[in-house]
C-alpha cells in the first residue's frame, strides 16, 4: 500500500513535469506564430495546460525578478518538482530499510 501511494505521488509530479513542458512548448509556437491562438483546438489545448500548471508557476513567478522576456519559471518549477521527486524517493528507501514498506 505504501509503494502504491509513493508511485502515484510520483507519477503526479512526472505528469506535472511534462505537462509544464508541453505549456512551454506550445507557448513558443503560439509567441513564433507557428501555431494560430483562434485555432480552436490550439486554444483548447493551450488554455488545458495553461489551467494546469498555473498554480505551479504563478507562485515562482511571483519570486522570480523579470529577465526581459524570458520567463525560467518553468525551469525553477522542473527543478524544484524532480528534488521532490528525488526527496519522495529517498523517504521511501529509508521507510523500506526500517521495514515499514509494504
Amino acid at each position: 500500500m505504501l509503494f502504491a501511494i509513493f508511485w502515484l505521488i510520483g507519477e503526479l509530479i512526472h505528469l506535472m513535469i511534462l505537462a509544464i513542458i508541453a505549456a512551454a512548448v506550445v507557448s513558443m509556437l503560439i509567441a513564433f506564430g507557428i501555431a494560430n491562438p483562434r485555432n480552436q483546438f490550439v486554444y483548447a489545448i493551450g488554455d488545458f495546460l495553461n489551467r494546469v500548471t498555473e498554480p505551479v508557476l504563478r507562485p515562482i513567478r511571483r519570486h522570480l525578478p523579470l529577465f526581459g522576456n524570458v520567463d525560467l519559471s518553468p525551469l525553477i518549477a522542473i527543478l524544484l518538482l524532480q528534488a521532490l521527486e528525488y526527496a519522495l524517493s529517498d523517504i521511501y528507501a529509508h521507510l523500506v530499510i526500517a521495514g515499514l514498506g509494504f
